[in-house]
C-alpha cells in the first residue's frame, strides 16, 4: 500500500470513530430519575439506585445512562421535570421518592415504564390494581412505612410511660396524610393519650411548625415518613435537638445523624430494589406483570449519645429490641 493511501485511509478510520461513539451513545437506553429532594440530601439514595441497577448488569456510562431530575422539594416543579423525561424518550422513569412525584409521572405518560417507591399502600391509593399483577405501566416498592405508624407511637409511650400529650410533624397534603392521621389518632386513644398533628408543607413551615410545637410544648414528637420531611432530616433533627424534644423518627438516616430513635424500614434497601427492577424493565420485563415488592424487614435504632443529652434513661427493654444502638 503506497503511504499516501495509508493515511488516507487512518484519517478516514479516525475521522468515523467520533460518529460511532456517538452513535453507540445513542443507542444506550435512558432511566429517567426523578427525585423531590435535592442532591445533596439524595446523594446515598442515588447510589443505592444505581447500585441497583449494576446488580440487574447495568452501569450508567457504559451500557445505561441516567438523566436526573431533583425536586429541590418543591411539588410544583415536578410536573415539568417529569414531562422533560417523557419528552426526552427515556426508558423507564424511577420515581423513589414522595407521591408528588409518582402523580407527575403518572400524569406525563401511560406508555413508559414507571418504577415507584412509595410509603403508603399502593393500591388503596390508587396507584396499581393489585400487588401481585399491577397492571399498566407502573410498579415498584411499598416502604410499609404508613403502617408502622403506630408503632412508633408505641415506642414512644414505652419510653416515656409518663407523657400524655404527644405531636406528630405531617405534610398535610400528601396522599398518606389521612390514612397516618386516622391511624394515629386510634392508636393515642388506645393507650389514653392525645395527639395532636403539626403541619408543615414547605421548607419554612417546618420552621414554624416546630415554633408552634414548642409553644405548646408536647412531651413528645413522632416525624411521619414523608417525602419532605425525609428530606429535611438535618433541619428536623437540629430543631429537635435544639429545643430538647424526644422524637421518634421514620427511618435511621435520622439517627446517624443525632436523632434520638427511629423504626421503619431501610430506605437504602428500597433504592436499591428500585434499581434492580428499573434494569428488568431495561431487559424486557413489563411492569404490569412485576409483583409490587413489599418491605419485610424493620429496624429499630436507637442513640444513647442524644438520650444522654436530653437526660433521658432509655428502658432496657427497649434497648434490649433494638436492631442497632449507636454509643
Amino acid at each position: 500500500m503506497k503511504r499516501r493511501k495509508f493515511i488516507t485511509l487512518i484519517g478516514g478510520a479516525a475521522a468515523a470513530w467520533p460518529l460511532a461513539a456517538r452513535a453507540q451513545q445513542a443507542a444506550m437506553p435512558v432511566v429517567g430519575y426523578l427525585y423531590t429532594g435535592a442532591p445533596d440530601t439524595g446523594a446515598h439514595y442515588a447510589t443505592a439506585f444505581r447500585k441497583g441497577l449494576g446488580e440487574a448488569g447495568f452501569t450508567e456510562g457504559q451500557n445505561v445512562a441516567i438523566e436526573y431530575r431533583w425536586g429541590h422539594n418543591d411539588p410544583a416543579r415536578l410536573p415539568e421535570l417529569a414531562a422533560d423525561l417523557v419528552r426526552r424518550r427515556v426508558a423507564v422513569i424511577v420515581v423513589p421518592g414522595a407521591s408528588a412525584g409518582l402523580f407527575a409521572a403518572k400524569a406525563a405518560t401511560a406508555t413508559i415504564p414507571i418504577v415507584f417507591r412509595t410509603g403508603g399502600d399502593p393500591v388503596q391509593l390508587g396507584y396499581v390494581a393489585s400487588l401481585n399483577r399491577p397492571s399498566g405501566n407502573i410498579t415498584g416498592v411499598g416502604a410499609m412505612s404508613v403502617e408502622t405508624g403506630t408503632k412508633r407511637l408505641g415506642l414512644l409511650h414505652e419510653l416515656l410511660p409518663r407523657a400524655t400529650r404527644f405531636a406528630a410533624l405531617i405534610v398535610p397534603n400528601d396522599t398518606n396524610a389521612e390514612p397516618v392521621t386516622k391511624d394515629l389518632q386510634a392508636a393515642a386513644a388506645a393507650i389514653g393519650r392525645r395527639i395532636e398533628f403539626f403541619p408543615a408543607s414547605n421548607i419554612r413551615e417546618i420552621d414554624a411548625a416546630f415554633a408552634g410545637l414548642i409553644q405548646k410544648r408536647p412531651d413528645a414528637l413522632l416525624v411521619v415518613p414523608q417525602g419532605l420531611l425525609i428530606n429535611r432530616r438535618v433541619q428536623i433533627v437540629t430543631l429537635a435537638t435544639r429545643h430538647a424534644l424526644p422524637t421518634i423518627y421514620p427511618n435511621r438516616d435520622f439517627v446517624e445523624i443525632g436523632g434520638l430513635m427511629s423504626y421503619g424500614s431501610n430506605p437504602v434497601e428500597q433504592f436499591r430494589q428500585t434499581g434492580v427492577y428499573a434494569g428488568r424493565i431495561l431487559k424486557g420485563e413489563k411492569p404490569a406483570e412485576m409483583p409490587i415488592l413489599r418491605a419485610s424487614a424493620f429496624e429499630f435504632v436507637i442513640n444513647l449519645q442524644t438520650a444522654r443529652s436530653l437526660d433521658i434513661d432509655i428502658p432496657t427493654t427497649l434497648l434490649a429490641r433494638a436492631d442497632e444502638v449507636i454509643e
